[in-house]
């Protein structure tokens, strides 16, 4: 049984398919309530509900974790998924201190409160898996906005600390880190998914593949499985090796 925060479209829809097709029941959380009642329309009722939830509001994550354990007995996997972009290019002599206490609040303070109101019900159990979504800007300089990055950055010390204190309880914690997908969330800004995909396909380190929102999920599917029943404190990056070179050095060029 999951919980799944931004579930309503996006990589948090294609994970709740995902999780679905391998016979999980998912509570999806989102503030797009139509969107969400009509992925869980699709999903079925036996196997998906719907809950509002703001990550931001201590209240409504609080409650979609009940209402996972009230409506299908328990919680397994909690994914921080809930996410924001904001606007690209700026110089952070231009940054909005605003701009940074809003990325702070959705990034951190909503893993934060999914953690926290997960390990509530996880630590009796004495198992379960909680994942967040970071970002490659959580490991490279440059890969997104000022805030974002530090937000996500922030979040995996976050993972960290809290897979440092919850493993003995039998509880994993870990971040998927994907590099830039074409999302709705990334093209909100008027750029369309093909000219994103293009895009983020001539920056990428591997080429000829094009990283899928359902490569995202399918790692979420991985931390969250048996398959990795030994693996916590981890940031899992989905960058394609991006992270670890630098292009400027140039001795693979052909």
């Amino acid at each position: 049984m999951a919980v799944i925060t931004g579930g309503a479209s996006g990589i948090g829809a294609c994970t709740a398919r995902l999780f679905v097709k391998h016979g999980a029941r998912v509570v999806v959380a989102d503030i797009q309530d139509e969107l969400g009642a009509s992925l869980c329309g699709e999903l079925g009722p036996e196997n998906s509900s719907y809950v509002h939830c703001d990550v931001t509001d201590e209240a409504d994550v609080a409650g979609a974790v009940d209402h996972a354990v009230a409506k299908f007995g328990g919680l397994d996997v909690m994914f921080n998924n809930a996410g924001i972009i904001g606007a690209l290019g700026v110089s952070i002599r231009d940054g909005a201190k605003e701009e940074l206490e809003r990325m702070l609040a959705v990034h951190v303070v909503g893993p934060f409160l999914g953690t926290k109101h997960a390990a509530r019900v996880m630590v009796p159990a004495r198992r379960g898996c909680i994942i967040s979504t970071s970002s490659m800007a959580s490991t490279v300089a440059g890969a997104g906005p000022h805030a974002y990055t530090a937000s996500k950055h922030a979040v995996v010390g976050l993972m960290q600390s809290a897979a440092a204190e919850l493993g003995r309880h039998g509880i994993r914690v870990n971040c998927v880190a994907p590099a830039g997908v074409a999302t709705p969330m990334a093209t909100a800004g008027g750029m369309d998914e093909e000219t994103a995909e293009a895009f983020m396909e001539a920056a990428a380190n591997l080429k000829g593949v094009g990283l899928k929102v359902g490569d995202i999920a399918a790692a979420a599917l991985f931390l969250a499985s048996d398959d990795a029943r030994y693996v916590s404190g981890q940031n899992l990056l989905i960058d394609g090796g991006f992270s670890v070179v630098n292009p400027s050095l140039g001795f693979f060029r052909d």
